[in-house]
């Protein structure tokens, strides 16, 4: 299309998950219920890790950093719906736009490589126990989780400033719930080519294969260490150490692979808006109840807190 026919706009309309106004209190409604759970279950454990001190260990510090990021992730694309409902108001600035996306790409890789930080951790409890508290000690979490962190945010400034380049727009209106990078491209007049391709090649290579082969190479190692022991439920106890790490990196990549790394003169708005929702509600909320299930630590932690409940419970009914 001619550039002539498009403009550079000062605001976006988000469109949202529906704009069949029936469906907007429900949608309210289930949306309203999934942040509050995304934010008690990840707070939830961050709050055990912080008051027991068994859980002080360099998996759980991870852990409360992909709690941490997981709430902010979900914060940032959810809190428009909720936002919209009560104002009624469904615009949103271009900077505004362009920073929303910024931070969700940020924090998307900021998890993969958290995760693949974590694999190097259950690396070295499996493969190398008698020296896991030497090499995992304070001073490698905190660099590890620091390069997380950054990464992140490095890695997505060139999609950022190809985004502050496009100076066309046939349109004002996002077919989205939120700011997302592929929407954005479909309503450019600009040439987005070299945009589609870094993020199709350049972003699949260093946010996704990278962090996924490090993660790998991680479990080729613990598997060979694992089919070494000799007994099964000491290769049921390693593996189990594992599990939960491992079901969250199955689940993220899929989904991830799915929204994002189809060719957008293929993919329809409709199925990536399903896919985005479903990367942005079902990680958060599934990462505290793997962890939690799957994890005899947490489990732990979360058994006594509820006999802590129980015990006042009695001595307040005592007293009474």
């Amino acid at each position: 299309m001619d550039r002539r026919n498009g403009t550079l706009p000062t605001f976006f309309i988000i469109v949202g998950i529906s704009d069949l106004p029936e469906v907007q209190f429900p949608i309210f409604l289930l949306v309203l219920f999934i942040y509050l759970t995304i934010l008690a279950g990840n707070i939830a454990i961050l709050l055990l890790i912080c008051l027991y001190r068994h859980l002080h260990t360099p998996m759980y510090f991870f852990l409360a950093n992909l709690s941490i990021l997981d709430i902010s992730s979900s914060t940032v694309t959810l809190h428009k719906i909720l936002l919209t409902f009560v104002s009624g108001d469904k615009t949103t600035s271009l900077t505004v736009c362009l920073a929303q996306i910024y931070v969700f790409l940020s924090l998307t890789s900021d998890e993969l490589v958290i995760l693949t930080a974590m694999s190097y951790d259950r690396y070295v409890a499996v493969c190398n126990p008698l020296r896991y508290n030497a090499i995992m000690n304070q001073r490698i979490c905190a660099l590890l989780i620091s390069v997380c962190w950054i990464w992140g945010f490095l890695i997505c400034l060139e999609t950022f400033i190809e985004l502050t380049r496009l100076t066309c727009y046939r349109s004002n209106k996002i077919n989205h719930f939120y700011c997302d990078v592929v929407p954005v491209m479909k309503i450019s007049c600009n040439d987005t080519s070299f945009l589609e391709i870094y993020i199709l090649f350049m972003g699949l290579i260093v946010v996704i294969v990278i962090p996924f082969l490090l993660t790998l190479i991680s479990y080729v190692f613990i598997i060979v260490s694992i089919m070494k022991i000799r007994t099964n439920t000491g290769r049921r106890k390693a593996f189990y150490t594992c599990s939960s790490h491992l079901t969250v990196v199955i689940l993220l990549y899929t989904t991830l692979i799915c929204q994002y790394f189809r060719p957008v003169s293929r993919d329809t708005l409709e199925s990536n808006k399903f896919f985005s929702f479903f990367n942005t509600v079902a990680v958060p909320i599934l990462n505290p109840l793997i962890y939690s299930l799957k994890n005899k630590d947490v489990k732990s932690a979360f058994r006594k807190v509820g006999c802590g409940m129980q015990a006042k419970d009695r001595r307040c009914t005592k007293q009474n």
